[in-house]
């Protein structure tokens, strides 16, 4: 089976929605299989803008299967609203499926996140929650007693389950502000019903799915949400999200076995960008960085906050390649940085005052990293129409080689603009390879 990811290999944001939507056409189906609400991904099709958060960005093709995975966690009035803007675009949802076992974030999820947010970070480092429930919905899930799955909204003990958990989840957010805090089960109950009635006709076993699937040589295309440096097991911990966000979570959230994805494409910018508190070695809190933010739109598709921007760290983004087993490098946004006479990439740290290229485990050492630059002529020239790589200015195709130089992949895609039509293949595309 010729399986492909797409995955971050930064902070997030790296453009990853435009790129699937670009290859979708070339796949049976796309897979969604880890993060939740807190991803942004969009995608630009001429004059229209879609923001997707849940929703696979191969929906825009009607005849491919998007798929949700059991790594996912959901939030059922984000994904119905989500549904409910595309068809008011003209996209009709339907060759769409929820995995059953995906988790389920329900009102106290967004309201714990709310509490330990306003506790533990007050007066320290942001980790950048989007307070949206997804950290304490991967809690219970983990915790598993009071963790609900979308197979259980159908069951008839699914109101027994709501009253059991709200029950202890009052006693628990009130004990960690001293507030007193309570939960209508029937209010719940009724609303999630609701959901449940809408959202029936997609879910389904998606494991089975997609493994019968494997069987019969479907094109399958795994889509990442954030980035490989939040994972929560190899990224900048704590900074972090609350699933395995590089490549190596395809597996464990999807449920189909590595060895039937045969390609890992590593998304970058032609910069770097964060959200949130945590290390940023390369970060310009200047009028570069101020610059990059207003070319490249740095704002959050789901927040609406700005981006912490800097030069490129090949530091980090080779960590990121080499944990996500990446063949393949795609390259976005390079116009953003064509209006700069000279560009510095990150190519070690010095840390203690010993030169380091490995990516530190530690955040407190990322901290004390102290960039060394390698600095690239700019080329101050729109490349904003540019269709082919031998028509980019000189110094913009040098500063391509040179980030797959010191990534140690080759870059394969390289773009230039939100729109399908901005983007450059180096070679062309085969879904089989």
């Amino acid at each position: 089976m010729p399986g492909t990811c797409v995955v971050g290999l930064q902070w997030g944001d790296e453009a990853k929605g435009k790129l699937v939507d670009l290859l979708t056409a070339n796949f049976d189906t796309v897979v969604r299989y880890q993060g939740g609400a807190n991803a942004g991904h969009t995608v630009v099709v001429g004059d229209n803008t879609y923001k997707l958060h849940h929703i696979p960005s191969g929906i825009l093709n009607p005849n491919v299967l998007n798929v949700i995975t059991p790594g996912v966690v959901l939030n059922p009035p984000t994904i119905l609203k989500e549904i409910d803007s595309l068809a008011q675009q003209g996209i009709e949802v339907k060759n769409f499926k929820i995995s059953d076992r995906a988790h389920v974030v329900m009102p106290w999820h967004i309201e714990e996140d709310r509490i330990l947010n306003q506790a533990f970070v007050s007066g320290s480092e942001n980790i950048g929650t989007t307070l949206r429930g997804i950290g304490p919905c991967y809690r219970d899930k983990v915790g598993r007693t009071m963790a609900l799955r979308f197979g259980d909204l159908f069951r008839p003990d699914f109101k027994d389950k709501i009253q059991r958990i709200a029950t202890a989840k009052e006693q628990i957010l009130s004990s960690l502000n001293g507030q007193p805090f309570s939960l209508s089960v029937d209010e719940i109950y009724s609303e999630f019903a609701g959901y449940a009635n809408r959202l029936k006709p997609f879910v389904d076993d998606t494991t089975a799915i997609l493994l019968n699937q494997v069987d019969q040589d479907k094109r399958i295309l795994f889509e990442g949400a954030q980035g490989a440096l939040l994972d929560i097991d190899h990224g900048t911990f704590p900074f972090v999200t609350s699933s395995n966000s590089s490549g190596v979570g395809v597996s464990a959230g999807s449920g189909v076995p590595a060895r039937f994805i045969n390609r890992i494409i590593g998304v970058i910018k032609a910069y770097a960008t964060r959200v949130g508190g945590g290390p940023f070695p390369t970060e310009q809190e200047n009028e570069i960085g101020q610059h990059i933010r207003d070319l490249g739109n740095e704002y959050g598709t789901t927040t609406g906050r700005p981006r912490r921007c800097g030069w490129f760290d090949a530091v980090a983004a080779r960590y990121t390649a080499r944990l996500s087993g990446v063949d393949m490098l795609s390259l976005m946004m390079l116009d953003v940085l064509s209006e700069l006479p000279a560009i510095q990439v990150c190519v070690a740290y010095e840390i203690d005052g010993k030169r380091v290229t490995d990516f530190p485990s530690h955040v407190d050492d990322l901290r004390n990293a102290k960039p060394i630059y390698e600095e690239l002529p700019g080329w101050q020239q729109d490349v904003t129409q540019v269709d082919r790589y031998e028509d980019l200015p000189e110094n913009a195709q040098k500063y391509v080689q040179r980030i797959g130089q010191i990534v140690g992949r080759p870059v394969g895609i390289v773009s230039v603009g939100p729109d399908r039509k901005q983007t450059m293949f180096l070679e062309p595309f085969h879904a089989s390879c």
